[in-house]
């Protein structure tokens, strides 16, 4: 073996086996599993306890827990599919995923880069590892039609799908209609709307639903004060910046976002022009995200419940997973408007 090697063998780290456990310890490999698992009580003496977690630490042995539950069939890791993980709504989600799987179950995020949408190719690599069960957020109808894997499948934000798999679903077109009504209300009569460039339905849903209600009540939205930009501070704040002169000079007034960090980038970049928010320009979006009630002004946003989104969704999921019948195949939790600083009446 020359140089090269040795070093990479050195390099390389040693596994430490259940067998090598047992041979430090004086117990059988048998006894090294059950107590690695949490399975002792009335089969193994206290003594032999004490051996073998010394050994543990000793040589730093980590159980195989996806090898073992590989070979019973299916393995504890349940995948999360989300299209956009850099929309600070998604934290949230995994949070009251995590709650609600609790410590038996594994979770693996399936994201793909900001603005695009999850390829079925691609999480199909990952059922390899027969996952215990499928989460996927903000789904369209092809995208499951491709996927089209067996075992227990809910969806998230994915209205118009409930016939698919259970799914747990907001209703966003509610405080879509309020936010509409609010600017109505307000005095405002033209108004202009950010969009996500993210293919998925929910934000077709909110922007659909905004602008029929804004025209019900007699606002006007041009299309060609529709921009669209991945959920992120700096694109919206461009995408402001190159739209406001015109929307300046066309009488807008209000500027919905289809979520709240596009409000952000539209509040900074404001800040930088010298905009009065909300003297000269209205300006709102969805998901009522923390940093939206601290910011300055305060955010008008449509509150989405995040984290009880994933709650649920990982409570059905469960359910499926432990062999259990649903109550209902679908939820939907409401959504709501909270007004704050940064909507007030149109200057007249």
């Amino acid at each position: 073996m020359d140089s090269g090697e040795q070093v990479q063998q050195r390099a390389r780290p040693r596994r430490v086996t259940a067998a090598m456990v047992a041979a430090r310890a004086g117990v059988s490999v048998a006894t090294v599993s059950l107590v690695a698992n949490g399975k002792t009580a009335g089969r193994v003496s206290e003594d032999n306890i004490s051996r073998v977690r010394e050994a543990i630490a000793e040589l730093g042995y980590v159980v195989d827990g996806i090898g073992s539950s590989l070979a019973r069939g299916v393995s504890s890791i349940v995948i999360l599919v989300a299209p956009d993980i850099s929309n600070p709504f998604f934290a949230k989600v995994i949070g009251g995923v995590r709650e609600s799987l609790g410590p038996t179950y594994q979770l693996l995020l399936s994201v793909t880069e900001s603005g695009e949408f999850p390829k079925a190719d691609d999480v199909r690599k990952l059922m390899s590892l027969r996952p215990a069960g499928l989460l996927v957020d903000a789904p369209n109808a092809g995208f499951l039609a491709d996927l089209s894997v067996g075992g227990p499948l809910v969806l998230l934000d994915a209205p118009g799908l409930a016939s698919v798999a259970p799914a747990v679903n907001l209703d966003v077109a509610h405080g879509a209609r309020e936010l509409a009504a609010h600017l109505a209300g307000a005095g405002h009569r033209r108004v202009a709307y950010l969009d996500s460039i993210t293919g998925t339905e929910t934000f077709t849903i909110r922007r659909e639903a905004f602008l029929a209600e804004a025209a019900a009540r007699g606002m006007s939205v041009d299309p060609s004060h529709i921009p669209a930009t991945t959920i992120d501070v700096g694109e919206a704040a461009a995408a402001f910046a190159a739209a406001w002169p015109e929307w300046q000079r066309e009488g807008v007034t209000a500027v919905a976002c289809a979520t709240d960090t596009h409000a952000y980038g539209v509040l900074q970049e404001a800040r930088v022009e010298g905009v009065r928010i909300p003297e000269e320009l209205a300006v709102a979006g969805f998901d009522d995200l923390p940093y939206s009630a601290t910011s300055s002004p305060g955010l008008t946003s449509v509150h989405l419940p995040a984290e009880l989104l994933g709650l649920k969704a990982g409570e059905q999921l469960r359910r499926l997973m432990e062999g259990q019948a649903l109550e209902q195949e679908e939820l939907t939790l409401e959504s709501s408007l909270v007004v704050r600083g940064s909507t007030v009446a149109a200057a007249t």
